[in-house]
């Protein structure tokens, strides 16, 4: 095994690039939930919610979960037992978390030619809005020393200092060979900006440099109520190298509708690598979900891809069929499976910003 260091030369120099989700995975990483805080009122459910993921999860890969210690560790198997999770497919780690969505605070992999996995480590600090981030913040070099691969922190170079970058997982898609979406209202917005005076074309050699990204398609804002101010797994993502499925609203009295519209223009209007037009899949939303007269970031764009099988949020709507069958046409070779996220999005989060994918190494030939 590879010595943990942070490695020298970037990522693109060294001939690593960020696949894509649907690739190989080697595992899936978790965190139990604990703060009551995040779920207020709705807590009790949501330990159950996270046991048929994982149960879903561990029939086809690894799955790694966090705990805060050897108590929490023991509930936690308890659940899982019951709903029939195969443990023997579950390790546990007993690093304390402030919050659990792995999507935002853990690493994101990259892999080289030889099909070496490698993590980058870019800072968390909770989407600038709240100040427990630090055990979070920990979490890349972590998971970076357990797996003992090499590791990179970026860094962009403001006003003679070198300052770290932050960057949630949430908030970039890729199609795995060298295009990315992410959004102008998340990275560059004046609203809770995460890197002040960080620019676009800073950004782009970030992601070029650190996930081998060549392109960039910025889209503009996110859905109403997603805490995160404008996360791209919430609107758009990729299926497939040259195919995006994004979330529409034809409701024109809907919030949602002008930001998703003027999205899918720019999507329409991208090119991918040989300038062809992208494969453009529209998804619904359902009807929005409100609790305590809060308006939530409900959205089927928030789905998982695992080995095999695509996780689906579903809210008890009619749309809930119709954005299945659309993912089961764009996902052929994968089971497509819904899982009730109406208690889950009171956490205003549901399948893709609590998981983080491990990719696979794969044997040079590959």
């Amino acid at each position: 095994m590879a010595v943990h260091t942070t490695a020298a030369g970037t990522p693109r120099e060294l001939g690593y690039r960020m696949p894509a989700e649907w690739e190989l995975h080697e595992s899936s990483w978790l965190a139990w939930p604990h703060n009551h805080e995040d779920w207020p009122g709705k807590f009790q459910a949501i330990p159950w919610v996270y046991a048929e993921i994982v149960r879903v999860l561990s029939q086809c890969e690894l799955v790694h979960i966090l705990v805060e210690d050897a108590t929490a560790e023991k509930r936690a198997i308890g659940i899982l037992n019951r709903a029939g999770a195969k443990l023997e497919r579950v390790r546990f780690h007993q690093w304390p978390t402030d919050r659990v969505w792995t999507r935002d605070s853990g690493p994101i992999f990259v892999r080289n030619v030889d099909g070496q996995v490698a993590i980058t480590n870019w800072q968390f600090n909770a989407w600038a809005k709240y100040p427990d981030w630090h055990l979070d913040d920990e979490l890349p070099g972590r998971v970076g020393k357990l797996l003992g691969v090499p590791e990179w922190q970026p860094y962009v170079q403001m006003e003679g200092e070198r300052r770290r970058l932050v960057l949630e997982g949430g908030s970039i898609d890729t199609n795995g060979e060298g295009i990315l979406l992410t959004t102008e209202e998340c990275l560059l917005g004046e609203v809770q900006q995460r890197n002040p005076g960080v620019s676009r074309a800073q950004f782009e050699h970030a992601f070029h440099d650190y996930l081998g990204i060549d392109q960039v398609i910025w889209l503009g804002r996110g859905v109403a109520g997603d805490d995160t101010h404008g996360h791209v797994d919430d609107i758009s993502r990729f299926v497939a190298p040259t195919t995006i499925v994004t979330a529409v609203e034809p409701d024109t009295s809907d919030v949602n509708h002008e930001p998703l519209a003027e999205n899918l223009e720019r999507l329409k209007a991208a090119r991918t690598s040989d300038r062809k037009q992208f494969t453009i899949v529209e998804l619904p939303l359902p009807r929005p979900v409100v609790f305590r007269g809060q308006r939530l970031p409900a959205s089927y764009a928030n789905f998982y891809i695992a080995n095999g099988v695509v996780l689906v949020p579903t809210f008890n709507d009619r749309n809930d069929r119709v954005a299945l069958n659309i993912l089961a046409d764009v996902f052929p070779g994968r089971d497509v499976i819904g899982i009730h996220s109406v208690d889950l999005v009171w956490g205003l989060g549901t399948l893709h910003c609590m998981t983080q994918q491990q990719p696979a190494a794969l044997p040079s030939s590959q």
